[in-house]
């Protein structure tokens, strides 16, 4: 195991600038999730730290040993990707040991191995199967399997869980998480998924446009993002943003009504953009601040509903390229729970607690709380 260092790192393609100065420390067994938009850099980022891309400048260390100019077979690292990446005429055994095998390893260690991982991934039974013969929840444990099996410094996993359907997602999930406190490798994890970042990195890395946006970990980058894309693109649903005009000292007007905000400092501008989560909303008066809404539309989900709510227009925010919620400026959503009486068209009571409150300076998008 090994921790890695990434310095000032940048990548172009001509005029196409798709990392810019990317630094991180990553620690010996962490856990990290580089998480963003489509084409935000993250996997070439991971291309780069595997060996499969070039860095147009900066350094790239693993365990301490410079390794910017090796080639992938010298970094001592393992990559699991999106596609499985299996040879179709060999069975699940010697796919597994296939990496071992070529670096000249003795059979009886490439079968213990193998036997030892097969068992850590519960796919003894399927050693002589070949790929075709195999669910795509099993060909993913089994590209673990040839990852685990080699015992590298580093795992690199470039989308892994993206092909598998929505519940073998949450259990592979699960058990990549298990299989990491149990290997505590230094392990670099890139996914599109906010779900997986939040349930399994001891730290995020959230990337847009090439460039760092925040690092920290998941109950940090809920509860204290740096800015209003990251605000927005971490939370299912994403966070609703709203305009609010300072009424006075750290006051403002919110839904008809004057409300203290938890302001650290008193801003420059007059006007502020104010995020609220879905679900810090509540039925009924049960909070400081009450207003009243109608629901246009009230999705069920079983054991919750959302309520797509339509935003007073002088409280309508106009965001720009903050890039963090594709929603309607006027669009509003509460996140109930099933029980609550609600019905479409017909107004009702909501309530938050204004220390819920996220503050944005509008101009520059960055938090002021």
């Amino acid at each position: 195991m090994a921790g890695i260092s990434i310095e000032r790192v940048t990548k172009s393609y001509g005029s196409l600038q798709v990392l810019k100065d990317f630094t991180l420390d990553i620690a010996d067994g962490e856990f990290v999730v580089f998480v963003g938009p489509s084409g935000c850099g993250k996997s070439t980022m991971l291309k780069i730290l595997a060996g499969l891309e070039e860095a147009s400048s900066g350094t790239v260390r693993i365990g301490g040993r410079d390794v910017t100019d090796l080639a992938p077979g010298d970094r001592d690292i393992a990559m699991v990707f999106q596609n499985y990446a299996l040879y179709p005429h060999l069975t699940v055994a010697k796919n597994m040991g296939f990496g071992l095998k070529m670096r000249g390893a003795p059979a009886a260690e490439i079968e213990g191995k193998v036997r030892e991982a097969a068992r850590i991934l519960g796919v003894e039974h399927l050693l002589e199967r070949k790929p075709r013969a195999l669910s795509g929840g099993q060909r993913q444990r089994v590209a673990l399997g040839r990852a685990i099996v080699r015992e590298p410094q580093a795992f690199l996993m470039d989308e892994p869980l993206s092909n598998l359907d929505a519940k073998l997602r949450v259990h592979t999930r699960a058990e990549i998480s298990a299989l990491h406190q149990r290997l505590k490798t230094t392990t670099i994890y890139v996914t599109h998924d906010q779900t997986e970042a939040m349930t399994m990195a001891d730290r995020i890395v959230i990337m847009r446009d090439g460039t760092i946006q925040q690092i920290a970990d998941p109950d940090t980058m809920f509860r204290k993002p740096a800015n209003l894309f990251v605000a927005g693109f971490i939370g299912s649903p994403g966070m609703n943003f709203f305009r609010a005009e300072l009424t006075g000292l750290g006051t403002a007007r919110l839904f008809g009504r004057e409300i203290a905000l938890p302001l650290a400092k008193e801003p420059d501008a007059r006007e502020l953009l104010v995020g609220l989560r879905p679900e810090y909303l509540s039925a009924g008066a049960a909070g400081p601040v009450t207003f009243e809404a109608t629901p246009r539309l009230v999705e069920s989900l079983g054991s919750e509903k959302y309520l797509y709510l339509d935003l007073p227009e002088e409280n309508r925010a106009t965001l720009g390229d903050a890039g963090s919620d594709d929603r309607r400026a006027d669009q509003f959503i509460a996140r109930l729970m099933d029980s609550e009486p609600v019905a479409e068209g017909r107004p009702m009571p909501l309530s938050f607690d204004p220390a819920r409150l996220h503050l944005f300076d509008p101009k520059s998008h960055l938090a002021l709380n």
